[in-house]
């Protein structure tokens, strides 16, 4: 047998391991009819806005098929059937993920009445099946693509179909989540003085919904696409460096991340009632990093026998558990940055948020030293091919790293279902521990993919360069230097349309909960139910109309600077993109997860807790701190990337 036909063996062990725990998850009890009603809101909010997003999706799939098969001048077809398929995956990935998450919300409730660890058991098996799904869809479509065509330029098409999904699930589901959280917070929170997840706010269920949409079936699709962007920089890289012998080695190396992340799911879970869930999740990692790295030597040696490339793969897993740290450092409420985040409060809410922002951009120094460290050591190692493998080390283990992070928005929607059913304390308490060590992984998770996205971005640059035949790109060159500047200026172009479409939606939920409090009475009594239906379709409306204009402009750019300017100052272009973009995808991030955990920091506590002027202030913080995290940050590395497989997909054009 090939080694890589791994990926077959990996991608379907993936599918079956989690039908196998999707199976599981429903025969779990779920709890009193009012946990079931509220659940039942949430499944079908979620599932309402994903069927309308993926029929706008559709429409989009069908104008860029066309586009493909009409301008490329070779294999035309072959590549809009990779698109079609990528695309498909990529949906069907984080319709997979969310249709269990919220099923499994109201379980992990229940689960949390008799103890910790069950819930755990729960809400990871749930994130499990999000990480299976991703790791098995991608690389089932790409191992049976290579299988039939060989060649990388058509596989390309599958990386563009799978980013152009994940970059309208996981703006739309941003701005959905994000919309619905600030709305709920400033009314509710700060306003009204009620509690987090008060069933009297007209809000609270789409801020639930928007935990699925955005934080699972958005998320889900922008790891698949980094996940797959990763394996296509390394067959293509090695394909044009190497040969033939090394172009199947990235989908060997993911079918033994696949294999090594199953058997680790296993070492996650706890030794007794007062364990953190965080060193549980450790546990897991470690144990799949460990069968990973050995797994790996094998297979390296048996179909390259260069023990080089080993070390930049392994240089590549190092590389992204450091970068977790850091972020962890950053984001985690046990250390320094996120107290003085949170001291910073006493002051008022605009000392708040200037801390945060300092935060942020301070985090990106030891970030991007671990990065270039990285590309440096695996260049002199392998060359281009070694930092590719890089990448792929990086994302290898994507079946654990996201299901360690897609098991948070479980956790948080079982607090919530906790709250709104006025469960028992312990109840709210179990929940609230697995949602804070939810927190800090889901930044460790953010760290992860940003930083193999850049790597996958740049080999991916690297290989449109080979392909349109530039040797090197001339950095004094006036047109390089439009196009770096056009490059650098989009990043912050698709941040500002993301984060104006979520402030004006959730001005939008402002006035709608603060018009349900004024004139349905009854509803802060609790004796009177709000319209929850009429905050999801403002969500979802405002979601949906505002996710087109940042998806085109990342589609339609390269094309436009490829064809008026050239195929120099696209090369340009990409660079500015990539650098600009993970800076603030970085930035954004790691802000926005130190004003949360500031804010809870607080609520646990500290400088007085809840309900005082401080912790108001810190609302406000973590309010900003939201579409940073949630919507802006995370799709910096989709876009890096679908601008770099938009140039190689379409590079025969530009030529």
């Amino acid at each position: 047998m090939e080694l890589w036909m791994l990926g077959f063996i990996g991608g379907g062990l993936a599918l079956i391991f989690a039908l196998f725990l999707i199976t599981r998850i429903m025969k779990m009890s779920t709890g009193t009819e009012k946990m079931t009603k509220i659940s039942l809101l949430i499944q079908k909010g979620a599932s309402a806005y994903l069927k309308r997003q993926y029929t706008t999706l559709v429409i989009f799939a069908i104008v860029v098929f066309v586009i493909i098969v009409i301008t490329l001048p070779e294999h035309s077809l072959e590549s809009g059937i990779a698109f079609i398929l990528g695309a498909i995956c990529s949906g069907f990935a984080g319709f997979i993920g969310m249709n269990v998450a919220t099923r499994a919300n109201v379980r992990t409730t229940e689960a949390a009445r008799t103890s910790l660890n069950d819930a755990l058991r729960v809400a990871f098996s749930s994130g499990t099946v999000m990480g299976m799904s991703v790791a098995g869809l991608g690389l089932l479509g790409l191992s049976a693509l290579y299988y039939v065509y060989g060649e990388p330029e058509i596989i390309h098409g599958f990386g563009l179909g799978a980013s152009s999904i994940a970059l309208f699930a996981r703006v739309g589901g941003g701005i959905f989540t994000k919309a619905a959280d600030v709305g709920a917070d400033l009314v509710g929170k700060i306003e009204a003085n009620i509690p987090e997840d008060d069933p009297r706010n007209p809000a609270v269920i789409a801020d639930n919904v928007g935990d699925n949409v955005g934080d699972v079936a958005g998320m889900g699709a922008d790891l698949f696409e980094s996940y797959v962007g990763s394996i296509i920089s390394g067959l293509t890289i090695g394909y044009l460096t190497i040969g033939n012998e090394a172009s199947g080695l990235a989908i060997a190396i993911a079918g033994m991340g696949v294999i090594a992340a199953i058997i680790g799911s296993f070492f996650v879970k706890l030794p007794n009632e007062q364990s953190s869930p965080h060193s549980a999740f450790i546990k897991g990692i470690v144990a799949t990093s460990v069968i990973m790295i050995i797994g790996s030597y094998f297979i390296i040696d048996n179909m390259l026998g260069d023990p080089k490339i080993f070390f930049s793969l392994v240089s590549g897993l190092v590389a992204g558990t450091i970068i977790g740290e850091i972020s962890e450092y950053y984001t985690g409420e046990k250390h320094g940055p996120v107290q003085w985040v949170a001291s910073s409060a006493k002051t008022g809410s605009a000392t708040n948020i200037i801390s945060g922002m300092a935060i942020g951009l301070q985090s990106t120094a030891l970030t991007v030293m671990v990065v270039t460290a990285t590309i440096y050591i695996t260049y002199s190692l392998s060359g281009l091919f070694g930092i590719s493998m890089a990448a792929v080390g990086m994302l290898s283990i994507v079946g654990m790293t996201l299901a360690v992070d897609a098991y948070g928005p479980v956790a948080d929607n079982a607090g919530g279902i906790a709250e709104m059913c006025a469960l028992e304390p312990e109840v709210r308490k179990r929940t609230d521990a697995l949602d804070s060590a939810g927190n800090t992984t889901a930044a460790m998770g953010k760290g992860f993919a940003i930083c193999a996205a850049s790597l996958s971005a740049l080999m991916l640059t690297a290989s449109y360069t080979k392909v349109v035949g530039l040797s090197t790109i001339d950095l004094t060159h006036p047109i390089v230097i439009i196009g770096i500047y056009i490059g650098g200026m989009l990043p912050y172009l698709f941040s500002s349309l993301s984060m104006k479409a979520v402030g004006e939606a959730a001005f939008d939920i402002v006035e709608e909960v603060r018009r349900q409090f004024k004139e349905i009475p009854g509803i802060m009594e609790g004796t009177a139910e709000p319209d929850y239906e009429r905050c999801i379709d403002i969500s979802a409306k405002s979601a949906l109309k505002k996710m087109l204009a940042p998806g085109i402009i990342t589609v339609a750019a390269p094309l436009i600077v490829g064809l008026t300017l050239g195929p120099e100052a696209l090369g340009g272009m990409l660079i500015g993109a990539l650098i600009s973009g993970f800076m603030l995808a970085i930035m954004m991030s790691n802000s926005g997860g130190a004003w949360d955990n500031a804010k809870k920091y607080i609520e646990a506590g500290a400088y007085g807790g809840k309900g005082t002027t401080i912790h108001a202030n810190a609302v406000i913080g973590d309010t900003v701190g939201d579409p940073f995290k949630d919507t802006c940050g995370p799709s910096m590395n989709i876009l890096i990337n679908v601008m770099s497989l938009v140039a190689l997909t379409f590079a025969p054009i530009f030529i």
